[in-house]
């Protein structure tokens, strides 16, 4: 058995809980083999996850930033009990597959959601195709958003769009301040299927395509769907799992 590695982001709170954690960890004794905890906010583990795509490790995910959706909270009397008795939840991420105004093809992993948006004072002109299904044929907007379960509570949810169940085998698409048609709410979709969103007018309206926090310019069509041969291991505490931090998130939705 290994001692788990830690990892922190470089601010003054995520660097004081590694100290802590780490002695923890030592006067305890605590090993669990292919255990990585990471110490930061959402923004820090999304990193983190994408450099590690091709491991077969657990991420356990300590908040040290705001919101913190995809951690947990540290408790420094708990924290060897919360570690030993974490549950683990297997996620996979979106892969964005993007050709820009030169006919380069730019591919990046998302976990939380793809978002298509505008480059100019103009608003986009977007066709959006599920398979071989048309879902919309001109949407003018801001832009439109693929979302993930996991990322259904994150910026999916900021532009109304739907929190999904983490079993749902399910993708939001919800657009970004639609303009024609203005009453257009998005659509649910199953994840079995591309996503294909093209740009209608690249030279008057040019696009950006952006996976969680990676940006291509000038995009021209952007191909969204789930990479099932990537599986992220996520840890999280018994009481507090990401299925129940989605639960009560829509319940909150629903009353407000």
């Amino acid at each position: 058995m290994q001692n788990p590695q830690v990892i922190s982001d470089n601010n003054k709170k995520s660097l004081k809980i590694k100290k802590i954690l780490t002695k923890k960890i030592i006067s305890n004794k605590f090993k669990q083999d292919n255990l990585v905890i990471v110490i930061g906010g959402d923004g820090f583990m999304l990193q983190t996850l994408k450099k590690n795509k091709n491991s077969k490790k657990k991420f356990y995910g300590i908040n040290s930033g705001n919101y913190g959706f995809l951690m947990n909270k540290f408790s420094s009397k708990n924290i060897i009990k919360n570690l030993s008795r974490a549950n683990m939840i297997s996620i996979s991420p979106l892969e964005m597959i993007v050709k820009n105004r030169n006919n380069q093809l730019k591919k990046s992993l998302a976990i939380n959601e793809v978002s298509v948006l505008r480059q100019s004072r103009q608003a986009a002109s977007l066709s959006i195709k599920h398979g071989s299904k048309k879902v919309i044929k001109n949407l003018v907007s801001d832009g439109v958003l693929v979302s993930t379960p996991a990322g259904s509570t994150a910026y999916n949810l900021s532009v109304h769009g739907p929190i999904l169940s983490l079993n749902s085998k399910k993708l939001s698409i919800a657009p970004i301040s639609p303009f024609r048609p203005r009453r257009w709410k998005g659509k649910i979709v199953n994840d079995k299927l591309k996503i294909i969103i093209t740009n209608l007018n690249p030279s008057k309206r040019p696009i950006s395509a952006v996976a969680d926090n990676l940006e291509v310019r000038y995009a021209k069509s952007i191909i969204v769907k789930i990479n099932n041969k990537i599986k992220f291991n996520l840890l999280y505490d018994k009481n507090r799992s990401l299925q129940k931090k989605i639960k009560i998130e829509q319940l909150r939705n629903e009353t407000n």
